[in-house]
């Protein structure tokens, strides 16, 4: 039997190994395995009872402050050229610290985004709250940039792409791989970075005509380093997949399961139906299947589809095309619930009161036909009296036992209260060429509601299945927001004329009574969007620390195995949990869990960036030719260098510079969230109606530039005016020169 470290000794190890606290480095450090996790988790939880270790998300560690050795990520100089550096160990309450680096003579260069490894001393400077002295750089791939390359008498410069990029980079003759003037290039850092000229690249790919219309999200997916081709491997033990049998299997084929998504979906991977409970002891109540595509009878642990897999951690989705977390013959075919095919699968049979509450359900592994391939439309025009071809066989047997059910679900959600956002969701509508012929808002149709109800259900089943049975899994996570940005959220409803009380546990029913406030009047967009922002992040988790959002205590993803890896990870724990064959969850895996959640939320949160950037490419291609029309909108954003605007017809976010807003100096409020006219007083702050002039709109970028008219429909007013620009700028310039010789005389001061 493995010897369980005393308390003292797991807090000994923690303090001399401040990178290595996640359970899985304790456990890897006492070489506890197995069942002897149980004790170690117990030990931790008892240490973090007493004070004196605190749990936040990953890893362990003292309250309150970043460990005396910490791994940072440099940003880039600032206007004085000090480097500042992002703790990626800060878990904390608040504000995230601030970091200067303070370079000595031997130190290599740091560039933005290097990853280093330094020792932390805590000071209390105006600007920054830890001074970072750098151990070591923890290596890293080479930088990439995806950019325009321009060429020269000897090589060329390739010019960023992205809103942000500002410096360009030189590439010698020897490093242009055959690029042509104007072409979009992705290239990687050559060599390290220079302290004095440009960065130096090389062109590792060409990636052609940049206008060209499906080239958007191209740019996004090689900008945000999403893999996109999959290895030969990878493919190879894709194409000897064959269809799995009904052996160990329970035959599900005779039940009516259907699967209800997009009109233009890829894949089909979760199937649901229906009926009136028969249970004598449940009068009212309903069954509800849900069945979902077994990825795992196909990825098993350890294989190069697997690794693959995990590298991506998720399907990316664009306008134009998608970018697979399996390959097609996977994700398009062998695990897709195809209409009429027999598709294996993992399905949850729950039983629910009329009310809507579940009170029972189980999981078994079994072999189902589909026994339609529906769309969301249809399904709703069907409910509403207008049933086609498809539809009208199944309205009465299929479809309305399905709303009954839903019916039922939405009682116990609205005693549930999760909480209820409306932000329209924006669709780009794209020609066969890739033109984007319309910007429209989906609909959220009850169609949308019922699948989304019963996925919920399903993954909520995963969860309490995995926990009763003591299996390891990942949680899907999403924790309250932080104090500061509920502060900000009060604020800005106060100003609104609405309440959000003080001094009380935050729930999600205090802020659908918010919302429920503000509905119908000029401010719900403003109290909708300042919510969302409020909310903190999502991410998986082995640890569960319940999902405020849905306001759910046990949540798992489950539902999505095609395109989300997490779910695969939950399929493979049920595999394990119920003895279903030897394709669950491994040892291995078991151990990594800690790292697979980590990737995971990253890779999800890189697909989210790419969509994003993508959508405001496209954006700005279709609003490109009526550059000077005038468009109404509302203040979005508010930074030192302008105000955000998002334009009611598009929803596209564009930028009014503070060069623009008039003759005379703004003063930026950061903890207001405001910009203040130094002449006229004039206040700028989120939540404004405005009207705007689009004056520039960039595809390549995605930028778009605005001119304010009015604000609340007054005109804007002018100021005095301002100091020539020249003398402004030498003025600032002496001011920061001061400073920054003020700052670093007294750094040395301290240092003797």
């Amino acid at each position: 039997m493995t010897r369980i470290p005393t308390k003292q000794e797991v807090l000994d190890w923690i303090s001399a190994n401040p990178t290595l606290t996640s359970k899985r480095d304790i456990a890897k450090a006492f070489g506890i395995k197995g069942a002897d996790r149980i004790d170690l988790k117990r030990i931790l939880k008892e240490l973090e009872a007493e004070g004196h270790l605190e749990k936040r998300k990953r890893s362990y560690r003292d309250p309150d402050r970043l460990p005396p050795v910490s791994v940072l990520q440099v940003k880039a100089p600032n206007a004085d050229g000090d480097l500042f550096a992002r703790p990626l160990e800060w878990h904390g309450e608040g504000v995230e610290p601030i970091v200067l680096i303070i370079a000595r003579a031997s130190d290599p260069a740091l560039g933005e985004g290097d990853r280093i490894l330094a020792r932390l001393t805590v000071v209390h400077e105006e600007d920054h709250n830890y001074e970072a002295r750098l151990i070591r750089r923890i290596g890293t791939n080479p930088r990439k940039i995806v950019g325009i390359f321009r060429k020269g008498a000897e090589g060329g410069r390739i010019v960023p792409i992205d809103k942000a990029g500002s410096t360009e980079w030189l590439v010698a003759d020897g490093a242009l791989l055959g690029a042509k003037d104007g072409e979009l290039v992705e290239a990687e850092q050559a060599g390290p970075k220079n302290r004095m000229g440009l960065p130096r690249a090389r062109i590792v790919e060409r990636l052609g005509d940049p206008t060209a219309p499906k080239a958007v999200s191209l740019i996004a997916i090689h900008q945000h380093g999403i893999p996109d081709d999959f290895p030969d491997k990878v493919i190879a033990e894709a194409d000897k997949a064959k269809p799995v049998g009904l052996k160990g299997r329970e035959d599900l084929r005779e039940m009516p399961l259907l699967t209800i998504d997009p009109s233009d979906a890829r894949d089909h991977d979760d199937a649901c139906y229906a009926h009136a409970d028969d249970d004598p002891k449940n009068p009212g109540g309903h069954v509800i299947w849900v069945a979902i595509a077994d990825v795992a009878a196909y990825v098993q642990p350890g294989t190069a589809l697997d690794r693959e897999a995990r590298k991506r951690g998720n399907s990316s989705y664009f306008p134009d095309r998608v970018v697979p977390m399996l390959p097609d013959r996977l994700s398009g075919d062998l695990c897709s619930l195809h209409e009429g095919v027999p598709r294996a699968c993992i399905a949850v049979r729950m039983q629910i009161d009329g009310d809507g509450n579940k009170i029972g359900h189980r999981f078994v592994r079994g072999l189902m036909r589909s026994a339609a391939s529906l769309n969301y439309t249809e399904v709703q025009k069907a409910i509403d009296g207008t049933p086609n071809d498809r539809t009208g066989p199944l309205l009465e047997p299929v479809l309305k036992p399905l709303y009954a059910a839903y019916a039922a679900l939405k009682k116990a959600r609205a005693v549930r209260q999760p909480l209820e956002l409306d932000l329209p969701e924006r669709k780009i509508l794209l020609s066969e060429t890739g033109e984007v012929t319309s910007v429209a808002f989906r609909d959220r149709l009850d169609a949308h509601k019922l699948i989304e109800e019963f996925m919920i259900l399903a993954n909520v089943a995963a969860a309490e299945t995995l926990i009763a049975k003591r299996r390891p899994l990942l949680f899907r996570v999403h924790e309250e927001p932080a104090p500061e940005k509920l502060e900000s959220l009060r604020e800005t409803a106060q100003a609104a004329g609405l309440n959000l009380a003080k001094g009380q546990v935050l729930q999600t029913r205090h802020l659908n009574a918010l919302l429920n406030a503000a509905a119908g009047t000029e401010d719900a967009e403003l109290i909708n969007l300042t919510t969302l922002r409020s909310m903190a992040q999502a991410y998986y988790n082995p640890e569960n620390f319940g999902h405020f959002g849905l306001a759910l205590r046990n949540y798992a993803h489950f539902t999505s195995p095609i395109r989300r890896y997490a779910d695969l990870i939950v399929h493979r724990a049920l595999i394990s949990a119920h003895g279903w064959g030897k394709d669950g969850l491994s040892e291995d895996e078991i151990m990594r869990l800690d790292e697979t959640a980590t990737h995971i939320s990253d890779t999800e949160r890189r697909s989210m960036m790419a969509e994003r950037d993508t959508t405001d490419r496209y954006l700005a291609a279709y609003l490109s030719e009526r550059v000077g029309n005038e468009f109404s909108g509302r203040i979005s954003g508010i930074a030192r260098f302008g105000a955000f605007v998002k334009m009611d017809e598009t929803g596209a976010d564009g930028l009014v510079p503070v060069r623009s807003l008039g003759r005379e100096f703004f003063h930026f409020d950061r903890e207001a969230g405001t910009l203040m006219g130094s002449d006229t007083g004039l206040i700028i702050s989120i939540g404004q109606r405005v009207t705007v002039r689009l004056t520039e709109a960039t595809p390549v970028t995605g930028g778009l530039e605005l001119e304010l008219l009015s604000i609340d429909d007054q005109a804007l007013p002018r100021g005095r005016g301002q100091p020539k620009r020249a003398t402004r700028r030498k003025a600032v310039s002496t001011k920061r020169k001061k400073d920054k010789i003020k700052r670093k005389v007294e750094r040395k001061r301290r240092q003797r």
